[in-house]
Formats: C-alpha cells, structure tokens, sequence
C-alpha cells in the first residue's frame, strides 16, 4: 500500500532565464518566476508518514536555490553551439552570441530547458535527496509551473530502490 503526500509552491521556487529550443528555432531569452509542485508516493514509516513534509521542503527548496537567478543551461543541446572556459560559457545560436560567467549558469545534463526537462531533472534530484530519508519510496512526480496555467510535468517511478522508466 502506498500513501502520497504534495509539496506546492511557497518555497518551492526560483527565477530563471533561459531559452528553450524548438523545430531548429530558439527563443529569445527570457526568464520565469518558476514554482514547484512535488508528489512522493511511497509506504508510511514506522511514524505514520511518507517523509517529514519539512526536512522534504527544506530538501527541495535547496535543489531550487541552485537554479535560483541563474541561466539556464541546455548542456545536452543538439541545436546551440556552447563552448566553455575555465571562468565562462560560450552559448551561440546563428546570429546570437551569448557569453555569461560560470557562476551565473546552471549547466543541465538535458537537451531543452523546456518545463517538462526541467520536471524530469529535478525530479531525479529530488529522490536522489530524499532517498536517504525514506528508501523505500516508489515515485516521485514533478510539476514545474513557468507561468499560471502553464506546467510541465514528470513523473520518476522507482522500483527497489533504483529508478524506472517514466510512467
């Protein structure tokens, strides 16, 4: 039997820039005031719960201060051009030239800073924090909301402890 408990919002949240990619195009740079909505499924503890819904917020808001006032960055990009120095990135797009320091990018292991990739990296590491806390949990859904009305989701199924495909 699995129980679920929700985490929305409140401090669960960054701001960002970015530029998604789509069709060959790219988007002009923009940025969002992005919130969270976190599902964890798994069995109840031997206290009655999932997980400490504060040591879970606390956990989760840490993984959004990483992302907090940064640009974000598709490193797995198979449309941008991105060099990196020691001390910068280089994003190139046709014409568009970025370069921004390294301590102002989140470099992401993902293809498109679109909210659904967004959605599946922070779930990964959501459970890679949590775990610890309860390692028997079984998913973990992400909803990354970059405007009102607009959220892509993911959805991080785990069995034995180790992650499955989506569902």
């Amino acid at each position: 039997m699995s129980h679920r408990i929700t985490l929305e919002r409140h401090s669960l949240r960054f701001a960002a820039a970015h530029f998604a990619t789509f069709r060959g195009d790219c988007e002009p740079l923009h940025g969002h005031n992005y919130e969270l909505m976190v599902n964890i499924k798994g069995p109840l503890q031997e206290d009655a719960w999932v997980i400490d819904f504060t040591l879970a917020k606390q956990s989760i808001a840490a993984i959004c201060k990483e992302l907090d006032h940064k640009f974000i960055l598709q490193r797995n990009s198979n449309v941008l051009r991105i060099s990196e120095s020691e001390t910068e990135f280089e994003i190139a797009f046709r014409q568009r030239r970025y370069v921004m320091p390294k301590a102002d990018v989140a470099a992401l292991p993902i293809d498109n800073s679109t909210a659904e990739r967004l959605a599946e990296w922070l779930a990964a590491r959501v459970w890679e924090a949590l775990a610890a806390l309860n390692p028997a949990l079984r998913a973990i859904t992400v909803g990354v909301e970059e405007a009102p009305g607009q959220t892509g989701w993911y959805t991080l199924q785990i069995v034995d402890g180790q992650q499955a495909e989506a569902g």
